[in-house]
């Protein structure tokens, strides 16, 4: 099964457990961002990826031109350990982690929850690649794909608990969207997904093929 139909199936069964009115909410919100226009104001293939150091679940500190110093960087931002669409998203790269590396690439996930948060996601799910913290979504500002979420939508989080002035330490108003970049030894984009439909993402498949292209 692809990670998209893995995400549809989760996506059909989940819709049957939210009451119609959150449903009405959620899609209505997700049709205004995609109206927005704001993936294509993402950065995109071509452009320099900005540079980052952020810290890691770990506690370390992960630098974006260190990383690139040894390969290319496979650059995944999620929205955190309360959205299931992304942690099924984590799962599947890392069932890709050992073809991703075996490329000579780094791979490196950027949430906007803190990094205790990220910590119980990585013990969770068994991940081996870096999951940092970008507090405040300011390197996802860089990307172009940082954005707040309406005031209905932000109070139906509220209400299904998922608690993001704490986990966002209080930033919980803006968030990234689902978004991965290929970027290669130079610091330039060479492969980008951006999308404002959180329920879909790019295929492993497509990132392996993306890392092939590369020089």
């Amino acid at each position: 099964m692809t990670l998209n139909a893995e995400l549809r199936a989760f996506y059909e069964s989940r819709q049957q457990q939210i009451p119609a009115e959150i449903r009405a909410v959620m899609r209505r919100a997700g049709q205004e961002l995609a109206d927005s226009g704001q993936a294509d104001r993402a950065l995109t293939v071509g452009d320099p990826a900005p540079l980052f150091t952020l810290p890691s679940a770990t506690g370390q500190t992960v630098a974006l031109d260190a990383l690139l110093a040894d390969g290319p960087v496979v650059l995944t931002f999620y929205r955190g350990a309360w959205c299931p669409y992304c942690n099924i998203t984590l799962r599947a790269l890392q069932q890709h982690h050992g073809a991703i590396t075996a490329r000579g690439a780094r791979l490196v996930a950027v949430s906007p929850q803190i990094p205790d948060e990220s910590l119980a996601l990585t013990e969770k799910h068994d991940l081996a690649f870096d999951v940092l913290s970008d507090l405040g979504s300011d390197t996802a500002k860089q990307y172009g794909i940082a954005f707040d979420p309406p005031d209905d939508l932000a109070a139906v989080y509220d209400k299904l608990g998922f608690d993001l002035q704490r986990v966002n330490d209080g930033h919980p108003r803006t968030l990234p969207l689902p978004a991965k970049y290929v970027i290669d030894r130079a610091g330039v984009i060479r492969w980008a997904f951006v999308n404002t439909d959180y329920t879909t993402r790019a295929e492993p498949a497509d990132v392996l093929a993306a890392l092939d292209t590369l020089d």
